[in-house]
């Protein structure tokens, strides 16, 4: 995990664009955000567009002094995803209007008392909405439940959307190993149906999957293969064992381009059709959730890759994301230069989101 100096020191994107976007150095200074005097703009056939990004973390350091003494003290030292005048500068250099913050590093899952996975999620909580109302014009949050209770998370989530101005959740993959597809799991993805939110899911480099070892060596492969793994088996639950099919609503969002499901959709979608022992409880085909429930972040890092998402999944379906503050490249580039119309280029950049996330 990079810590702040390594972060700062590493940061470096946006190249020269081509194609019928571009991006462009304007002078803007935004004095109650902070912002730096030179700030992009990212225009799309000559217009200029919104920017949102739906993949962003942080963390805070006050959460440590609530799991003092217990056996998660170790898991809340992580660092590198602080808060402060550099985020908003990197925004800056990017072109990005509105970021959406959340805590992603599922942890506290593992609180097995219900008190202290409450006062976990408060603090978290606390943290988001003071930055989010320090820098109310380019940052909103999304609120990180306690999901291995499943009513308590309903309940948080009902309260940082109605009461702190949240916009959504961001959740792991399962819970302690468990599907969140599983029907004990229900009230949760009820309340986000009432609410009408957004969820986003973050992976955890497939720990609920491979075998101890199995993804170490080189290549950083618990992340490169293990985080869209898990993203993958995440949503096939939720679409074979009829979680979808129960909330029509519900909305989420999968990180890192959505794991490798778009890009492998042909043998899930026939799955049901012809494996007899499948004992599918899906009400339509995979392929359908993907063009209204399910939606993909950008982060698949080529002009061709964005085109696929878009061919498998409909223009309305992907949404740009950056995984900040990790260094990965910066997918605008991608997004302007893939082989789609300028207005699904406009969507994706922004547009769709500005719908989801009520901007």
């Amino acid at each position: 995990m990079r810590n702040r100096r390594e972060f700062i020191q590493t940061l470096g994107m946006a190249g020269a664009l081509a194609g019928t976007g571009t991006l462009t150095n304007v002078a803007a200074q935004n004095t109650k955000s902070g912002g730096s005097a030179s700030r992009r703009e990212v225009r799309v056939g000559g217009k200029r567009v919104k920017v949102v990004d739906i993949h962003a973390h942080a963390n805070f350091p006050e959460v440590a002094e609530v799991v003092k003494d217990t056996p998660l003290a170790r898991a809340a030292r992580g660092g590198g995803r602080a808060l402060g005048q550099d985020r908003i500068q990197e925004l800056d250099k990017r072109g990005i209007d509105i970021q959406a913050i959340d805590v992603n590093t599922f942890w506290f899952y593992e609180a097995k008392d219900r008190d202290l996975a409450a006062k976990i999620v408060e603090t978290h909580d606390q943290g988001l909405v003071k930055w989010c109302a320090a820098h109310s014009d380019r940052f909103v949050a999304l609120t990180s439940p306690a999901i291995q209770f499943p009513d308590l998370a309903a309940e948080q989530l009902e309260h940082a959307v109605k009461r702190l101005g949240m916009r959504g959740a961001a959740i792991g993959g399962h819970a302690n190993g468990e599907p969140l597809s599983m029907p004990k799991y229900d009230p949760f993805w009820a309340k986000v149906q009432d609410l009408g939110v957004i969820v986003f899911m973050h992976p955890s480099n497939a720990e609920n999957i491979a075998k101890p070892g199995a993804l170490e060596g080189a290549g950083d492969l618990g992340n490169v293969i293990g985080n869209p793994l898990e993203t993958t088996l995440f949503l096939s639950h939720l679409i074979f064992d009829g979680t979808l099919d129960r909330f029509p609503g519900v909305k989420i969002c999968a990180a890192h381009a959505g794991g490798y499901l778009a890009s492998y959709l042909g043998r899930t979608d026939v799955a049901c059709d012809v494996r007899q022992n499948a004992k599918c409880a899906n009400k339509k085909h995979p392929r359908e959730y993907l063009h209204d429930q399910i939606l993909a972040d950008s982060m698949i890092f080529s002009a061709e890759g964005i085109r696929h998402l878009v061919a498998e999944m409909g223009p309305g379906q992907v949404v740009y994301g950056t995984d900040m503050p990790f260094v990965w490249p910066d997918t605008v580039d991608a997004i302007l230069e893939a082989s789609i119309p300028d207005t699904q280029k406009e969507a994706i950049l922004g547009g769709n989101l500005v719908k989801l996330l009520r901007l």
